[in-house]
């Protein structure tokens, strides 16, 4: 298959343009993006593919795609950004910023919990339907009323579709912005980022489809129909086919229904490489940004059934791995974002041919490896 990539790549990571080349051309990928940053300057920006199953439209440069739950990083950018400037404790109670949110014995859950899936409240008890996830004020108020699923701060369980919601309405409470909004003002605008969390009509020419997962158009976890797991994912239900409507592409849905580019993705986490300053912009400060690599949970997690590690929002890279301050996440379908502190390097990989993975899957591996290969020793 002729598949031409575009961009550009540094001949020192050379073999990061072969990989995701060889993605295309495999057909792994049908269209797809992959940017890097070292030390605050790109190495690489790459796109290539197409947008239609059918091969007539071209992957452009400035192509958007719904990247799902790579969203999640940027309504953690928010959340760092208010904790950064004093008007956010992460040690306080949820309630002391949301009063009605401690009904339910939950006056015990901690901001950090919301961040890092450890507040027990990672599905929904009242039923709810998929039109429902874009009434704000509907889906707030009844996470408020819920009582958790498990002891919060005792484990962590993958809060999929609520924590966007969760972390949201701090920002809502605290800045009287949506997290739509104040990401658009506060991060994206500042560092001249072409992502958002609810798109503006007049950028609708630019998304491409999604092409779903092989078998279900929805995303499920494993486990009995009671599980925690099976109970997340089941209510409020979510199909990959949703991501093509006006309707999903308008909502404010943090956790899931962000759109962007592999460059939007790896620019704004320049910030969390480079001690807090992305393109000649100081967001963060150092302390804030070397914040997120401090373990906060550890162990089995409840909902993704693997063990994981979280810093302040972001998965945290095995001890054994050799790298401790790297951290990353992904979304369903394959999109990934990897920070590496240690290296100030930050990439992603962003595409519209979905896999079965909730955080991304190897054909995102696979270019980080070559990126990682192409770094002096």
């Amino acid at each position: 298959m002729d598949v031409q990539t575009k961009g550009f790549c540094d001949p020192r990571f050379e073999k990061v343009s072969t990989v995701f080349n060889g993605l295309l051309t495999s057909g792994a990928d049908l269209g797809a993006s992959f940017c890097a940053t070292w030390k605050g300057e790109v190495i690489v920006d790459l796109w290539g593919g197409h947008l239609d199953e059918t091969r007539q439209l071209e992957w452009q440069p400035d192509t958007l795609v719904n990247v799902y739950s790579t969203t999640k990083t940027m309504s953690f950018l928010c959340a760092l950004l208010l904790a950064d400037r004093g008007e956010l404790d992460f040690n306080l109670p949820v309630s002391h910023y949301w009063p009605e949110f401690s009904a339910n014995g939950k006056s015990g859950v901690l901001v950090w919990h919301l961040m890092n899936h450890a507040a027990g409240l990672s599905g929904m008890d009242e039923v709810m339907t998929s039109e429902d996830l874009y009434d704000w004020d509907k889906i707030t108020q009844s996470l408020a009323r819920q009582a958790p699923w498990w002891e919060p701060g005792s484990a962590s369980g993958y809060h999929a579709i609520t924590q966007g919601y969760l972390i949201g309405e701090l920002v809502r409470k605290i800045t009287g912005l949506s997290l739509g909004r104040f990401f658009a003002e506060h991060i994206a605008k500042p560092l001249d980022a072409d992502f958002f969390i609810g798109v503006p009509d007049a950028e609708f020419s630019r998304i491409g489809d999604l092409l779903p997962p092989p078998g279900s158009n929805l995303i499920g976890g494993q486990g009995t129909a009671d599980s925690i797991a099976v109970r997340t994912f089941r209510n409020p239900p979510v199909s990959a086919l949703d991501s093509r409507s006006a309707a999903w592409r308008r909502a404010e849905i943090p956790a899931a229904n962000g759109h962007g580019n592999a460059r939007s993705v790896a620019k704004i986490h320049t910030l969390l490489a480079n001690n807090g300053m992305s393109h000649g912009q100081q967001i963060l400060s150092p302390e804030t940004c070397r914040s997120i690599m401090q373990p906060r949970i550890e162990g089995m997690d409840l909902v993704l059934g693997v063990p994981m590690a979280f810093g302040l929002g972001f998965g945290l890279n095995p001890v054994a791995d050799g790298r401790r301050n790297l951290c990353f996440w992904g979304g369903w379908g394959g999109s990934r974002a990897i920070i590496d502190q240690d290296n100030e390097l930050s990439f992603s990989y962003v595409m519209n041919k979905m896999a079965d993975g909730l955080l991304g899957d190897d054909r995102g591996d696979k270019l980080a490896r070559a990126l990682f290969s192409g770094l002096p020793r």
